[in-house]
C-alpha cells in the first residue's frame, strides 16, 4: 500500500464510523416516531393543564439532556426548571411545589437518584411522566404516563455509552414543547419576549420598534418645487422624500436615484410630482424587522430607506438600512 493510501485511511475511517453513528441515531428516531401513541398525546395534555411548572430530571447523561429539555419548555412559553435529583434528595425538593408536574429521563428505569423525586411527586399527587427505555421499570410503574423509548442499539460500538438512546430522549423532550407551544397557539411575538438578546431577539423585533416617526419623516407635497425639495431631503439625512397627497396618504418618493436621473438645466423649475417614483414600497408598523430587511434587500431594486404606512397608506414612520445595522437585524 502506498503512503498516501495508508494517511487517508485513518480518515477514511473516521467517516465511515461517523455516517454508522448518524444511521443508527437516525434510525432510532424513526423507531420513536413510530411508536408514539395516545400516551404522547396524554402527557402533552397533562402539561398543558397544570397550574404550575414542569421538573425536568435526569442523572448522568439523561440529566444533561433533561436540562436542554427544561429550557427549551421555558423558552417556548412553558414555565420548567431543572432539579438534579442528588440535589432534590438535600434539600431541592423544596423547589418542586404544588400544581407542578414532573418530567424523569432515565434509560433504565432504574436510577437509584431519581428515588426520592418519585416519592415527593407521589406523596404530594404530582403529576409524574416518565420517559425510560424499559416499560417494567421502576420509573415506568411508577410513572402516571410512561413513555417507552424504542428497543434501539446504541450508536457506540461497544453498544455501552448513551448515544441513540440520549438524542431519542433529547428529540422527545423536543417534540413535547413544540406540541406544547403549537397547543398553546405560541407566536413569533411570545418568543421574543423570551429571547429579548442576541441575533435572534434582534430579528423578532418590530418595525415600530426601531421607525423613525413624528417631526423626523421626510414628506412633501407633489406640487413642492425642486429647490426646496432638495434643502428638505438634506435637512432630514434619509436620502429620500415621501410625497402625499392632500389626504396625508403616500403616493411617491423622490430618492437619490430620481435627483441623479432628473439631473439637468431644468431641475430646479421642477415640481416633487415630475420627479418622484410613483407607488413606493412601503411595510407596517406591526412587521418584523425582518421582513423590513427583505423588502429593502428585493433583487429587482434594492433600497435603503423604507416608509412606514397604516392601512391607509398615511406614513407614520421611516426606516433606514442604518437603523437595522443598529438594532442587529442586517
Amino acid at each position: 500500500m502506498s503512503a498516501a493510501a495508508t494517511e487517508r485511511a485513518p480518515a477514511d475511517l473516521d467517516l465511515e464510523t461517523a455516517r454508522g453513528v448518524l444511521s443508527a441515531e437516525a434510525a432510532g428516531l424513526r423507531a420513536l416516531s413510530a411508536a408514539l401513541d395516545e400516551r404522547f398525546a396524554a402527557a402533552v395534555a397533562c402539561f398543558a393543564e397544570i397550574s404550575g411548572r414542569i421538573v425536568v430530571s435526569g442523572m448522568g447523561k439523561s440529566g444533561h439532556i433533561a436540562r436542554k429539555i427544561a429550557a427549551t419548555f421555558a423558552s417556548t412559553g412553558t414555565p420548567a426548571l431543572f432539579v438534579h435529583p442528588g440535589e432534590a434528595s438535600h434539600g431541592d425538593l423544596g423547589m418542586v411545589l404544588a400544581g407542578d408536574a414532573v418530567l424523569a429521563l432515565s434509560n433504565s428505569g432504574e436510577t437509584a437518584e431519581l428515588a426520592d423525586l418519585i416519592a415527593h411527586a407521589r406523596r404530594f399527587a404530582l403529576p409524574l411522566i416518565g420517559i425510560t427505555g424499559r416499560g417494567g421499570s421502576t420509573l415506568a410503574t411508577a410513572a402516571d404516563i410512561a413513555l417507552i423509548l424504542p428497543n434501539a442499539p446504541e450508536a457506540c460500538p461497544m453498544g455501552l455509552a448513551p448515544t441513540t438512546s440520549t438524542t431519542m430522549q433529547l428529540a422527545l423532550g423536543d417534540a413535547l414543547a413544540v406540541a406544547l407551544l403549537t397547543r398553546r397557539r405560541f407566536t413569533p411575538t411570545d418568543f421574543r419576549a423570551f429571547h429579548p438578546g442576541g441575533r435572534l431577539g434582534a430579528r423578532l423585533r418590530r418595525v415600530r420598534d426601531l421607525m423613525h416617526d413624528g417631526e423626523a419623516l421626510p414628506l412633501a407635497a407633489p406640487a413642492l418645487p425642486m429647490d426646496q425639495a432638495i434643502v428638505r431631503m438634506t435637512e432630514k439625512r434619509f436620502g429620500c422624500l415621501g410625497v402625499t397627497d392632500d389626504g396625508g396618504r403616500l403616493i411617491g418618493i423622490v430618492t437619490d436615484g430620481d435627483l441623479r436621473r432628473a439631473m439637468g438645466p431644468a431641475l430646479l423649475s421642477l415640481t416633487v410630482r415630475d420627479v418622484m417614483t410613483a407607488a413606493p414600497r412601503t411595510i407596517g408598523p406591526d412587521a418584523l424587522a425582518a421582513e423590513a430587511l427583505h423588502a429593502m434587500n428585493a433583487r429587482d431594486r434594492p433600497i435603503t430607506a423604507l416608509f412606514v404606512v397604516d392601512p391607509s397608506d398615511v406614513p407614520v414612520g421611516i426606516l433606514h438600512i442604518h437603523d437595522l445595522l443598529r438594532g442587529g437585524i442586517a
